[in-house]
């Protein structure tokens, strides 16, 4: 059983290199950290590099645990900050 409030993340994730394009870094995430759901609103990914505008869900320990693993597996995590458009 999980503790913390529930929290939205929206982060972009990029995958810098060949290497991390080919590295399952959100499947481990996932394994790893099954409370925090994840959502893939927007993608960009050639054979050099991905780009993934994703929204991670879940209580907040995890949630931040999770980003913090991502980055341990060399995907650069940066928050996106919300637009007017979005409201």
């Amino acid at each position: 059983m999980t503790t913390g409030e529930t929290i939205k993340k929206r982060v972009w994730l990029t995958f810098g290199s060949r290497r991390m394009v080919e590295t399952p870094a959100l499947w481990r995430m996932a394994r790893k950290f099954p409370d925090v759901s994840f959502d893939i609103r927007q993608a960009s990914v050639t054979a050099e590099i991905g780009i993934m505008a994703v929204l991670l869900e879940g209580p907040q320990p995890q949630v931040q645990a999770a980003m913090a693993f991502l980055q341990e597996q060399g995907v650069t995590v940066e928050p996106i900050e919300k637009s007017v458009v979005e409201g």
